[in-house]
Formats: structure tokens, sequence, C-alpha cells
């Protein structure tokens, strides 16, 4: 079990999809309160008595989009794919049931004011709605990895490539006389080799890496790693001018572009695709919106 809870997870970075995510959560509290008014709810004589109660699917909703955003943007290093797991995952869903259960125990506070009871102490309704959603929410979290895990795992064995990654390709694909050359912003510092020879470019804040194989001392190819200062959509809108028929070069996710003639191996997990480079020493990630791109890409090799 330890072992399934360190796997790897997607997470889901785009603020509009989580806004829409914890919409749904939130509507389906309001209406799960309004429907069966649970925790002496329905005891309870107010005016307005309907609205009160799915004011309290508005704070699910306001407190789960903070979980869901603002702890990413705060913490953005412990909320990347290299670092989600399962676990993770659970830990994420299931405190943020527990912040919702403490959320709405305030609200229901503030509603009834100093002078009425709600019949059900502070504890026991956290601790009963932390119980309610914690095993959902587990099975939910399991059954989605098992189901993505298969999903990319059989998809990733019947896409073709150029071969496997035992052994490092580094002359599987013969050098080319195209020259690629990559100009930084200042429009000064410049990369210039064999466009056969490029791996991948992976950005990252301001500048962008640039993996290529360069020709050590011995006259063997090894990979190097300079820096340029520019953007990912910069140098890919360079590549692509360098090209006027193929463009072997596709972005695979907002960090990565990755040179597809150089791809040994597609392996999938819960993430998704990884690409593997150079005997397996690179693991590209492909992001969910470029999975699409990237199969109808690898299929036209």
């Amino acid at each position: 079990m330890v072992r399934l809870f360190s796997q790897p997870y997607p997470i889901d970075d785009d603020p509009l999809r989580q806004l829409r995510r914890a919409a749904v959560i939130g509507l389906f509290v309001g209406l799960f309160l309004v429907a069966f008014q649970p925790f002496g709810l329905s005891n309870w004589q107010t005016p307005h008595k309907v609205l009160k109660i799915a004011g309290f699917g508005l704070v699910t909703f306001f407190i789960t989009a903070f979980n869901f955003i603002v702890w990413q943007r705060l913490f953005p290093r412990q909320f990347t794919e290299n670092h989600w797991t399962v676990g993770r995952e659970i830990l994420l869903v299931t405190g943020n049931i527990l912040l919702i259960a403490i959320g709405n125990r305030f609200y229901l506070e503030w509603l009834l004011g100093e002078g009425e009871d709600s019949g059900l102490s502070w504890s026991a309704m956290v601790l009963i709605t932390f119980l309610i959603g914690l095993f959902p929410t587990t099975g939910a979290v399991l059954l989605s990895y098992i189901a993505r895990l298969r999903k990319y795992t059989r998809e990733a064995a019947e896409l073709p490539v150029h071969g496997t990654d035992e052994t490092p390709a580094i002359e599987a694909i013969p050098a080319s006389g195209s020259q690629l050359t990559l100009l930084a912003e200042n429009e000064k510092d410049s990369l210039t080799f064999p466009v056969a020879d490029l791996l991948y470019i992976e950005s990252s804040d301001n500048y962008c890496t640039v993996v290529y194989l360069k020709a050590d001392s011995s006259g063997t190819l090894q990979p190097v790693k300079p820096l340029l200062r520019s953007s990912l959509s910069r140098l890919e809108s360079q590549i692509h001018q360098s090209y006027t028929v193929r463009k072997p070069l596709v972005r695979c996710h907002r960090s990565f572009l990755v040179n597809l003639d150089r791809v040994e191996r597609v392996t999938g997990n819960a993430q998704g695709y990884k690409l593997h480079l150079l005997g397996g020493q690179f693991q590209i990630p492909v992001a969910r919106k470029y999975n699409d791109t990237l199969v109808a890409e690898l299929k036209s090799l």
C-alpha cells in the first residue's frame, strides 16, 4: 500500500479547470445539504432557510478554490508532476474536506448567532464530515490512478519509435549538414549546431536549457546543456522557421520541446506519456493537452 501511495499521479495546474472543479464540489455540497438537511438542519426554523443552507456550498467553493489554486502558487515546487503522487493527491483532497468541515462549522455558528445551539458539537460535526469524505475520496483517487495507468501504458506500447532505450542511440540518426542557430533575447548570445543533434529544450523561468549532442575531445558525441535567456515560444518560432517541410521538433509540454527523431521509447504511467531519449538518460513528460498532437506526429514518422 505504501508503494501504491508513492506512485506518480497527475496534477491539474490549470486555474480555470480548478475553478470549475471547485464550483462543482461547492454546488454538490450545497444541493446535498438543501436536499437532506443533516446535522440537525431539518429542525432549524429560520427565514430564507434554503438560501442560508445553500451558503454552505458557497463556503465550500471558496475553500476548495483556495486549496486547489493558492497553495500551488505559494509552493510551486511541491505541486509539480515530479513530486506529485497518489498519496499527496489523497492528502490534498482529504485535507480540503477537513477545511470545508471547519469552514462550514464557522458559517453555521455565524448563522445561528450566540443565542442558538446547533445541537452538534464542533468535534462531532468535523469528524463526521471528514470520515464521510475520506473513504470515497481515497477510493476515487485509487480508481482514477488505475484507469489512467492502464490507459497510458496500453497506448504507449502501440506508438512507433526509433528503437529501444537499452543502449544510447547516438549514431541512430545520421549527422545532418543542416545547421540550427538559436538566438537569445539580447540578440547577441547564440547556439549553432546540427539540427539532427538536438535532443530537447526545457524552459525554466526566463531561461531555456538547450540539450544537444556535441563531440568531446575524443570525438565521441556527448549531451551538453547550455542556457539561453529566452522564452520557449520564442525558440520554438526560430526552430520552425528553419524547416520547410517536416518539423520533427514539437511541443509536448508547456516547458518542453522535443526532437521526435530522437525518441527511442514511449512509456506511460498515470500522469501520461514519457518520452525516452539517449538510452533512457532523459525522460520527457507529455502534458495531456499535447497528447493528440504528439501521437499524430509519432505515427507520421
